[in-house]
């Protein structure tokens, strides 16, 4: 059997999925940063209180510097991604940010961001949310237009745990790997005219 077909199918493949593989994780990447930072800009000081605040909040150190830094990581990272400029370097500090979420924020509620206690790795917590997600749904149907409030969707119950965070933490590795891609990205045709001069 020649194996020669194969290896040149399997690059063929590889340069055409590769730049919209990149292009796809950045483009599903912007909206999420773009809202957080946002979210944490228009709430400055909210995001400044939970950050610092160790009883309801994260009680980080220095919570104005680490504020700012995580507002400013997000919104240029949305905007670098979009551009598919400077995608690996812009990818480390987004990196950092997930890590902070993930080890300060979610860890604690386990693995599920919405909460499903049929899911083999249910915690006691999502586990509990069970018989509040029934008795919830009971009080709405017995007061409340049910099928109103649910015509886009069942309920649910958020669990936020580590799974987005971790979600996107390997999207962003997956950048680091891959590059901007081909095309549509500033970094290839910065690239490109370097390459041309």
């Amino acid at each position: 059997m020649q194996w020669a077909p194969l290896i040149q199918l399997d690059k063929a493949l590889s340069q055409f999925a590769s730049p919209l593989a990149s292009l796809g994780l950045r483009l599903y990447l912007v909206p999420i940063f773009w809202m957080a930072g946002s979210h944490k800009l228009h709430h400055f000081q909210d995001t400044v209180d939970w950050f610092g605040n160790s009883e309801w909040g994260l009680g980080l150190p220095l919570p104005g510097l680490m504020a700012f830094l995580a507002t400013a990581t997000e919104l240029a990272g949305a905007l670098l991604l979009a551009l598919g400029l400077l995608t690996r370097w812009i990818s480390i500090p987004l990196i950092v940010t997930m890590l902070v979420a993930i080890f300060s924020v979610h860890l604690d509620n386990g693995w599920q961001a919405i909460a499903d206690p049929s899911a083999p790795f249910a915690n006691q917590q999502v586990l509990a949310s069970a018989e509040k997600l029934d008795r919830a749904r009971d009080l709405l149907q017995e007061h409340g237009n049910y099928e109103w409030l649910t015509s886009s969707g069942k309920f649910v119950i958020l669990n936020n745990g580590i799974e987005f965070a971790t979600t996107y933490l390997i999207m962003l590795l997956a950048l680091i790997a891959l590059g901007s891609g081909k095309w549509i990205s500033l970094d290839y045709w910065f690239g490109f005219l370097r390459r041309k001069s």
